[in-house]
């Protein structure tokens, strides 16, 4: 049975954060509700020292490359969402 790992990276910009805290409280909140909603695993994976920028890594395994894009999607879909972000870019891996 193949097993298909699926990565988004996403760079973000929170144009309202003027303290790590208050990137920290925006970023907290949008991947807690993007695992809740989407069964996703992800995390903050650059720009920690950056108050306005993040890098956000989302990743989900599967037994079917269509599903695995249709959760990636979603995934982008939710994060260009959020009022309180900005997507600057976004890649898709696909191993």
């Amino acid at each position: 049975m193949p097993i298909f790992v699926g990565l988004l990276t996403t760079d973000i910009a929170i144009p309202e954060a003027d303290s790590l805290k208050e990137k920290r409280h925006v970023l907290s909140g949008l991947l807690t509700r993007l695992r809740n909603r989407l069964k996703v695993a992800v995390a903050e994976v650059a720009y920690q020292d950056c108050h306005r920028l993040a890098r956000i890594a989302t990743v989900t395994v599967s037994n079917s490359t269509a599903q695995t894009h249709r959760m990636l999607s979603a995934a982008s879909q939710f994060i260009q969402s959020q009022p309180r972000v900005t997507v600057q870019s976004e890649t898709v891996e696909i191993i």
